[in-house]
């Protein structure tokens, strides 16, 4: 299946919950405000909704969240299992330790999706190596940067000035003057902030 490329709108309305798939934009016109209903067609009787279809339905949301494919989800649900630990807060740090996740929570980009298209483009190094692949895992003491070519852009000078006021998670370290960051320790699920349920998704695996 491909990536999705409607609005993503309608995916928060989709859900019922706002998944900040716009950044900034998202705390200032959300579409949840105006239109807070499901897109298509109103059903004129609620019907209920089932176990099964309540496990596909955070699924599809922590897809949506992070941008991943299902078959890329599916792989990552079945590293998560193999590593010792809760699988679900496993599953949790192996997409959050993803490289356009972390530039997103470092505050070089306002949303995934944003972040995506600046290691796609080149911008982007891990160690100092440049890297277009935004799903590359990011590993404890691993340090995030701009290659030369990123830092010759207009937006370098823009994320310059608008990351000195964007809060930074825990488990990351971000130096504003060389405009690099790392990874202190794994993240934990608490960190992530997520909106949905990862024992739900467990559950949907292992029917």
């Amino acid at each position: 299946m491909a990536r999705y490329t409607g609005p993503v709108c309608r995916l928060c309305r989709r859900h019922g919950d706002a998944l900040m798939l716009k950044g900034e934009r998202c705390y200032t016109k959300c579409a949840l405000q105006k239109r807070p209903q499901p897109p298509g067609y109103r059903l004129p009787r609620r019907r209920r909704i089932s176990d099964r279809a309540m496990q596909l339905r955070e699924k599809q949301k922590a897809r949506c969240t992070y941008g991943v494919l299902e078959r890329q989800f599916r792989r990552y649900y079945a590293e998560a299992v193999q590593r010792p630990g809760v699988t679900g807060d496993n599953l949790i740090r192996l997409l959050e330790t993803r490289l356009d996740n972390v530039v997103y929570r470092l505050g070089f980009a306002d949303s995934r999706a944003q972040a995506r298209q600046l290691v796609n483009h080149g911008h982007l190094s891990i160690n100092g190596r440049k890297t277009g692949i935004p799903s590359a895992q990011v590993n404890v003491n691993a340090t995030i940067g701009w290659t030369e070519s990123g830092k010759k852009t207009e937006y370098y000078k823009i994320v310059q000035e608008t990351v000195k006021n964007k809060e930074i998670p825990a488990w990351l370290s971000l130096d504003g003057a060389t405009m690099t960051g790392s990874v202190l320790q794994p993240p934990e699920p608490s960190d992530a902030g997520v909106k949905f349920d990862p024992l739900v998704i467990v559950e949907y695996y292992s029917r």
